[in-house]
Formats: structure tokens, sequence, C-alpha cells
């Protein structure tokens, strides 16, 4: 079988579960790689065949989109030029990680699609929503990456065919301990905005990864360090808590350590508000932005140590590819 994974490259969450999820879906036949977008920092170990700049998310200095820049990137006569580029006839099967060019180059033929992500869960009705709907927002989410064919990924399985989120192979097999530090990963602030909020914040140190830090540097309570994917991984299982922005994968990571978790979601960016009702759910801590009021909260939510009021039923990445491949199999 000829697998065509075309693996969205708008921040690091879907290379990191595309990492996993090759090795098994290997064993199905050859995967062919397409990466598409321009905004991450994560190494992209996977086989990637075809390359595009896509259509990707930017943000500006203090936790917001950056929506001109994101504008500026929607040409049409380019995107109907890498929309043709994709081979998709070629393919027994086509899997789209809410990668719009390979969406639309099957439906440009009529090809069948499988959409396999978290934002594939979308397409339910029963997965949370903030209690502020935006309506285009929520079209986006809808047609972006639309297909009859459908597995998705979330905290919890709304559905039956939503499945739990992919776990990284080294946390499965970590030993987690509880140390001074705090690992901090909000890729949507820049150094400048997040040194002004942690520094100096007494009795405790942060481990910040940061795409705009190429070495580690050590800065009174804060340890600057580049985005590798291991070292993080290695910091959150050592922490004492986990901050970051209301993506998946990150906050999915810390719920399975047990990691008391912050999320601070990119402003107007209404995904990570859906996520951010999710994970309330579970008695996460969820923090509007980076202010002047962050140490007080900060000091609370250490102090609360919030206990989870859920738990997720994690299953191996291997079972996740067979579930998803029983249902794609039997649609050929």
């Amino acid at each position: 079988m000829k697998i065509f994974y075309a693996v969205q490259a708008t921040g690091n969450g879907h290379i990191a579960r595309a990492v996993e999820i090759i090795p098994f879906l290997r064993k199905y036949g050859q995967v062919d790689v397409f990466l598409s977008g321009s905004n991450t920092t994560l190494r992209a170990d996977l086989p990637v065949k075809f390359r595009s700049k896509g259509i990707s998310l930017f943000y500006n200095s203090n936790g917001r989109l950056d929506t001109p820049k994101i504008i500026r990137q929607l040409n049409p006569f380019y995107i109907n030029r890498e929309i043709s580029k994709l081979p998709v006839a070629d393919y027994d099967l086509i899997i789209s990680d809410f990668e719009f060019f390979a969406a639309r180059a099957c439906k440009k033929i009529g090809k069948p699609f499988w959409h396999w992500g978290h934002q594939a869960s979308f397409s339910s009705s029963l997965t949370p929503r903030p209690k502020k709907r935006e309506p285009f927002a929520e079209w986006v989410l809808q047609n972006y990456c639309a297909s009859p064919n459908k597995v998705g990924f979330h905290f919890k399985s709304y559905e039956d065919w939503i499945l739990p989120p992919v776990i990284k192979t080294s946390l499965w097999e970590a030993k987690p301990s509880t140390q001074k530090h705090i690992t901090v990963y909000l890729p949507h602030y820049s150094n400048i905005e997040i040194r002004r909020y942690l520094y100096g914040i007494e009795g405790v140190s942060f481990e910040v990864f940061s795409k705009e830090t190429k070495k580690t540097e050590i800065d009174y309570n804060i340890s600057w360090k580049p985005v590798d994917n291991e070292s993080f991984s290695q910091s959150m299982i050592h922490s004492r808590g986990v901050i970051c922005g209301a993506g998946f994968e990150t906050p999915a990571e810390a719920l399975f350590l047990k990691k008391p978790l912050m999320v601070i979601p990119i402003q107007g960016q209404y995904e990570q508000y859906c996520n951010a009702a999710a994970l309330e759910e579970f008695g996460v801590a969820v923090v509007n932005r980076l202010d002047i009021n962050f140490s007080s909260v900060f000091h609370k939510w250490l102090k609360t140590a919030p206990k989870y009021t859920q738990s997720i039923k994690f299953i191996s990445t291997e079972e996740s590819v067979k579930l998803f491949m029983n249902k794609a199999l039997h649609s050929l």
C-alpha cells in the first residue's frame, strides 16, 4: 500500500504526533510525507517527500495571532499551484492532519481521503466549546479539511471515532519525579515578554523552551533552552509543573505525567479556546494572558497543586494506528 500523509507544520504538535505514528503506519505500507507550513521549530524526523510553505499561523510578541501576516500568505495563484503539484492520485490511502492543500487536491479529482488529527474531533458537536462561540472560526474548523472519513484525537472520547491523545514513547517509559523547576513552552510570546513576568519570582525556577533561544542560558531563575523534543520531554518528566499554550499535544503529555498544568491560550485562536474549555473540565488552570497579575495567579496555582477531576484513558500509539487503519482499510 502507498500511503500519502499530509502533516500540518504550523507549530510543533502535528509533527511530534506524526513522528510517533509513522513507525507503526509503515507496517501497512510505504509512507510518503507531505510537510506543509513554515512555522515550526521542531526538527522534522520524517520521510518527507513533498514540501510546501503551506498556510501557517503566525503570532506577534505578546500572545496574539498576527492576522495581517496570516492574510498576506493567502495568494490564490500560489495555493492553486501548490495543490496541482500533489500527486494524490498515485496513492492508495491519503491521510491529512488538518492540511488544506492535500484535502483540496483530493476533492479536485474526487479522491477520498481521511482527516486524522485533533481538529477532526471538532466536527462533533459533543466536543467542548467556549461560552462565546465564534461563527467564522467554527466554519473554518468544519470546512478547512472536511471529510466524511475522519478519526479524531481529543482529551476525552466524546464519540467512538475520537481517540485519546498520542503520547511519545519516551513518556510511556519515563519515571517522573518532582524537582524545583516549572517547564514553560509559550511560543506565542517573545522572550522579552516571558522574562517580564517570570524573572525574579522567588522560590521557583523556570525552564523556558523558546524558538528565539539557540543555546542554554541561565538568567537568574530562568533557564532559557532551545526547542528540542527530547530535552523538553525530560524537563516535563522531572518538573514541578507545566505552563504552556492551550494546544493539544503538550497539555496531553502533562496530563499523562500527572503534572500540575496551567494553560495560556493564544489570543484570537478559537481552537485553543475550545481546548481550554475541555481542559477546565479536567481541573486545569486556564489563564487568559501574561500580565502584571501573573505572579499572584502563579503562586495561587502552585499552592493549590490542582488535582484533576477526570482521568484520560490513554492507549498506545500502536493501538491508535491499528484502530485507525481498521477503519481506513474497510473503506478502500
